[in-house]
């Protein structure tokens, strides 16, 4: 049953709508032009401050911050945050104030606004998004999370049939027992009392090794399993790294000798149906991407809890890499060219037209451009050496696929893998509706990295990241290495600018402007 969150305003009105929220995401509430929720800038509404509170929502958690107001947050009376008086809401409060958790009927109140939490359930297939009556969610229910229609919940069955052997005693308990054992140590997989799967297709201690989960997949493909045809007849030549949430490396197509990279991501939350076919929805409209500075996704699926895609192999590593062993900074030419040949890529991503993407009026259909919302040293790759080397940016809609699956678990106040030092303001504010121009911002900001080591912003030890950004400017770029040009300083500057707006909104438009600055 895919869980909602909505926010309903009871006293004080407040322009744009605040919810439903059925995916991750991020609302400021203020009096500010560049809030989510903006309150009236009119005399009955001025003890609501510019940027009053944020709401941080995965359904069907929610959690509210407040943001150094001036006449403070209150949670059903009570209040959670306010900035020390003789403070400006420049300056803030001198240390975060702690999100505070909400439950179904709080009620939030910022002066004259009051907002009211409600959680709400949306009866439809997890699956395939069929509404289903609501006299039928007891007979459909397979779990707490997850609802079926009749047709999706009798292929789940056929699955569990297949893959279940006749229940028997185990210590003293009956317990069902998974068809076969793990391929990697022998041990037996078992389901626990409550029917659902306590281990996947490895047990627990192999699939902490990703090498271990790749193998499994390669066996099972071999094997005929259709879901992973697209690994049949590879074998791993190496890792190629590994972070929180997964795992990359490198592949030789066993007949030709073809090269090429795997992706495996392993998301830490519960999952659907319905967000295996988000994701890869998403991750099939990168795979019609076709220019020389963006990476070539080949074929990507998903099996158990594991999602995986196939690349084009850049034997470059990545830029986060080059940066590395260059002793943190980059020279200004070699710098320059990988910024101008990953502008050329961002610009085509932007423009390109996608077959599948969700419209205003929440259908499917055709749309123009993507955004990629990761973009940092880590994410562009190269490949070649030399005059003939290629930057190429890489994961592109992976960061959305994930978000807008749900799959991710990353919120503000929550478990955040990574860190927004390459976020501008606009990217946390208005988190579920990323326009091209936060990538723009990103790549700015990469430049700024790659010459001065830095990131635009300071981020003190011990403070809240997301707060740093929304409160506070980057750091002129000369402030950090002199010998950077006038100039070239002045379109970095400028295009690192968030607040109000971000000044360059296309791709194209800043690469005229470093050209021409040097």
């Amino acid at each position: 049953m895919a869980s909602g969150v909505a926010l309903l305003v009871r006293r004080g009105e407040i322009k744009g709508k605040i919810g439903p929220f059925s995916q991750p995401a991020r609302c400021v509430v203020g009096r500010g032009s560049d809030c989510d929720a903006k309150v009236p800038d009119e005399p009955d509404y001025q003890t609501v401050s510019r940027r009053h509170l944020l709401f941080d929502i995965n359904p069907p958690h929610i959690h509210v911050q407040d943001l150094g107001s001036l006449n403070g947050t209150y949670v059903n009376g009570v209040n959670i945050g306010r900035r020390p008086a003789g403070q400006t809401p420049g300056q803030g409060p001198d240390q975060a104030f702690p999100a505070h958790k909400l439950n179904d009927g709080d009620e939030i109140r910022l002066g004259s606004v009051a907002v009211t939490v409600r959680v709400i359930e949306q009866f439809k297939c997890s699956a395939c998004e069929k509404e289903i009556l609501e006299s039928e969610i007891e007979k459909a229910n397979i779990s707490s999370e997850k609802v079926l229609c009749p047709s999706c919940r009798r292929r789940f069955e056929e699955t569990m049939i297949i893959n279940r052997q006749a229940p028997e005693k185990i210590g003293g308990k009956t317990s069902a027992i998974k068809k076969g054992s793990c391929p990697q140590c022998g041990q037996r997989l078992t389901l626990g009392n409550n029917g659902e799967l306590e281990d996947e297709f490895l047990c627990r201690q192999c699939a902490k090794e990703p090498e271990n989960i790749v193998k499994t997949l390669i066996k099972l493909a071999a094997g005929g399993n259709e879901k992973l045809s697209s690994l049949r007849g590879y074998s791993i030549v190496k890792g190629l790294g590994q972070g929180s949430a997964g795992a990359a490396f490198l592949m030789k197509e066993n007949k030709t000798g073809r090269l090429l990279a795997l992706k495996i991501l392993l998301p830490e939350v519960a999952l659907n149906e319905r967000a295996r076919m988000l994701f890869l929805r998403e991750i099939e409209n990168s795979r019609l991407l076709d220019h020389k500075n963006v990476v070539k996704v080949f074929d990507s699926g998903s099996y158990q809890n594991i999602f995986f895609y196939t690349m084009e192999y850049c034997d470059g590593a990545s830029v986060f890499n080059l940066k590395s062993r260059s002793g943190g900074v980059l020279p200004l030419d070699i710098a320059m060219d990988i910024i101008l040949q990953t502008l050329d890529g961002l610009d085509y991503i932007h423009k390109v037209e996608v077959p599948s993407v969700k419209l205003a009026d929440g259908s499917i259909g055709k749309g123009k451009g993507l955004v990629h919302r990761d973009l940092k040293p880590g994410n562009i790759f190269l490949a070649g050496s030399g005059q003939t080397r290629l930057a190429k940016i890489a994961d592109v809609g992976v960061g959305k696929a994930f978000d807008t699956a749900g799959l991710s678990g990353q919120t503000v106040t929550g478990n955040v893998a990574g860190t927004p030092v390459f976020m501008p303001r606009q990217q946390i504010i208005n988190f579920k509706y990323a326009k091209p121009d936060v990538d723009v911002w990103a790549l700015a900001a990469t430049f700024y990295n790659l010459l001065t080591g830095y990131y635009p912003r300071n981020f003190p030890k011990g403070e809240d990241l997301w707060l740093v950004v929304l409160k506070t400017k980057p750091i002129p770029i000369r402030q950090r290495d002199i010998s950077i040009s006038k100039k070239l300083a002045e379109v970095i500057d400028r295009a690192l600018i968030d607040d109000p707006e971000i000044t360059f909104q296309s791709a194209a438009e800043l690469k005229q402007a470093i050209v021409e600055a040097v």
